[in-house]
């Protein structure tokens, strides 16, 4: 940390961002980690976290429409809710 207290460095903000950017998809992962594209990192960070949301809502809602076909005693249904817990 800078003589500041609480403010972060230029050092710290490159290495947040180069964490952030290996968490993002490969496509992603291939740009420099320079400060001037934090800004647009972030806002592919936001898209990625926002697709993510939908494919979890449209995972959530198909795992629905298979347990209502489902037998609720079969061996499959248990073994879907095992996996749930």
């Amino acid at each position: 940390m800078s003589s500041r207290r609480g403010r972060i460095t230029d050092e710290e903000i490159n290495e947040l961002i180069s964490k952030l950017q290996a968490l993002l998809p490969e496509s992603s992962r291939s740009r420099s980690a320079s400060r001037s594209s934090a800004s647009k990192l972030l806002k592919e960070t936001c898209s990625y976290i926002k697709s993510l949301h939908r494919e979890v809502d449209d995972l959530s809602d198909r795992l629905s429409e298979l347990m209502s076909t489902m037998d609720n005693n079969s061996p499959q249904a248990e073994i879907i809710r095992s996996l749930l817990r």
